[in-house]
């Protein structure tokens, strides 16, 4: 087995850089190769702590874009002014709130979130994890929205991209080189969701007011 480096490039660069955690470059690398995040748009961070996702996403929408994160624990650092995090569970706080603190429905969802054991049941358990946040996404992503989750490599991974692929336009796993190099963990990117045309309600959605036409996709896709 390869011995895991604790302190390798990524967590020096991190420290160095001002981030609080080395998986900061993981979404800087998601975002260079698949472009997830919209200047100026509305990011939700499931699973936020420690808070190095919602530093980089506050870069990426920039001071007009409005940054959510949602995590059991709190954040402790002191995040950029368009950052808004909460304590609670991912699967009990009220969506709608979530949207409100946005101000409208997200454009990008996001999720480093991993299931709090190790063992032979890590890969299932992750995959239940990426199951869930996909039934919660009608409730949370605009039409056309993007999304990236962790999940762990193993037998149910195929069955899991084809369920996001039912909801999604383009999706692709995707491992980050600052990834550990023996970390089984992989990123489904998933690009313009299909969503609901409407709300249960029968009205109009905020859905459909703040959908962007998908542009033609990259090379690579």
């Amino acid at each position: 087995m390869a011995k895991r480096v604790l302190h390798d490039v990524w967590f020096r660069r991190a420290k160095e850089e001002g981030y609080v955690a080395r998986s900061a470059y993981k979404l800087i690398q998601i975002h260079e190769a698949r472009d997830i995040i919209r200047k100026g748009d509305r990011v939700l961070d499931l699973g936020c702590a420690p808070g190095a996702w919602l530093q980089v996403a506050s870069k990426l929408v920039g001071p007009r874009g409005r940054v959510v994160g949602l995590d059991l624990k709190k954040i402790r650092h002191k995040m950029p002014d368009n950052v808004l995090h909460f304590v609670g569970d991912v699967y009990e706080y009220p969506a709608d709130q979530l949207v409100e603190d946005a101000g409208r429905m997200f454009g990008t969802v996001l999720s480093d979130m991993a299931p709090n054991t190790t063992g032979f049941n890590e890969h299932e358990l992750s995959v239940r994890l990426c199951d869930q946040i996909l039934d919660l996404l009608p409730n949370l992503l605009r039409k056309n929205g993007h999304l990236v989750m962790k999940v762990f490599e193993g037998s149910e991974y195929p069955g899991l991209i084809r369920r996001t692929e039912k909801l999604f336009g383009k999706v692709k796993g995707y491992k980050p080189k600052a990834s550990r190099d023996v970390s089984r963990e992989m990123y489904v990117v998933a690009r313009y969701y299909r969503g609901p045309d409407e709300r249960s309600d029968g009205g109009s959605s905020e859905v459909d007011k703040h959908a962007v036409a998908p542009p033609p996709p990259k090379s690579g896709w």
